[in-house]
């Protein structure tokens, strides 16, 4: 069988390339891809070529195999309906949830799929940046009644801040751009422009300072401000990732003697003191991320929206 998938070919380059799709095993599905989402983190840094070319594409997602080094295939959101079934697997016509780079036909372990009956389809393409933002809530620990920054208003930054608001804290988002502060400003969340926030911190904590600060901008500057922005012995937690950007901190006298901490996190493993008590379930008002969606065919205008921060773009879907 042949699939038509998506390649990176060059940095901002990507191309539709047909490929051989496996027949399925007795234990594998067949899918036929509806929709499948575009990360605006770790994918866009692909899309630039902005990583380490040595780096593996993955090491939790069997379907993302070699490294960053062009051409590859990457992406983890596809949401499409079964063809062909195993006798333990979902029956034909199940809409489903599989991690596999943009591609409109494949084969999957039937135990790698999750059933997303009911569910938008756009809307279930955000699934793994719910995901992400959980990780990054449960890193953060309890924050019950402390006041508490989130930088970078994207999907994961604005999931992320309703997380943590509805555990409990007091969370201020800040963000340069206009069109999500006011989407963040729909899930509750407080915002500032990025200029204000020194100030909002200053005026909200009598100059204190913040215990934690959550850096979700993918911008290295961001970081110091994080640490500018922390009350003695904060944390700034990055979940933010750079790639191959230069990252530069003002680590002097002022960060060693405020005692702060930079803690890195990361998605797909739930801390190990709350494995037991956590999945990833959870009720958030995600329609209002799923902003735009293009034809398959139109992918390289996917990307180049998403790279150029055009206004009102929060998520893109591609649409097969």
């Amino acid at each position: 069988m042949e699939a038509r998938a998506l390649r990176f070919v060059a940095p901002r380059r990507v191309e539709i390339q047909r490929v051989q799709v496996r027949p399925p095993a007795p234990g594998d599905v067949l899918v036929r891809t509806r929709w499948s989402g575009i990360s605006g983190g770790t994918e866009l840094l692909a899309y630039r070529g902005e990583l380490d070319e040595t780096l593996e594409l993955d090491q939790t997602i069997p379907s993302l195999t070699g490294t960053f080094r062009y051409p590859f295939a990457y992406g983890y959101s596809c949401v499409g309906e079964v063809e062909r079934s195993g006798l333990d697997g979902p029956g034909e016509g199940s809409a489903v949830f599989a991690f596999h780079p943009h591609q409109d036909l494949f084969t999957a372990p039937a135990a790698d799929v999750v059933a997303v009956e009911g569910v938008d389809g756009h809307v279930a393409t955000l699934f793994p940046l719910i995901e992400t933002a959980l990780q990054v809530s449960l890193d953060a620990g309890p924050r019950v009644e402390e006041p508490v920054v989130v930088l970078g208003l994207g999907p994961v930054g604005v999931l992320t801040a309703a997380m943590l608001q509805r555990s409990g804290a007091d969370v201020l988002g800040a963000d340069p751009r206009r069109d999500r502060r006011e989407t963040a400003a729909q899930f509750g969340i407080r915002v500032v422009d990025d200029s204000e926030i020194r100030e909002a911190v200053a005026a909200s904590t009598s100059g204190a300072g913040v215990p934690l600060v959550v850096d979700a901008t993918g911008s290295p500057a961001a970081l110091a401000l994080a640490l500018e922005l922390l009350a003695h012995e904060g944390e700034a937690l990055v979940c933010s990732w750079f790639g191959s950007k230069d990252v530069r901190l003002p680590l002097g006298g002022a960060f060693h003697r405020r005692r702060l901490t930079i803690r890195s996190t990361q998605v797909s493993t739930i801390p190990a003191r709350l494995a037991g008590r956590w999945d990833v379930a959870t009720e958030l008002p995600v329609k209002l991320l799923a902003t735009h969606e293009l034809p398959f065919e139109q992918a390289a205008e996917a990307y180049a929206a998403l790279d150029g921060g055009d206004e009102g773009v929060m998520h893109v879907a591609l649409r097969f």
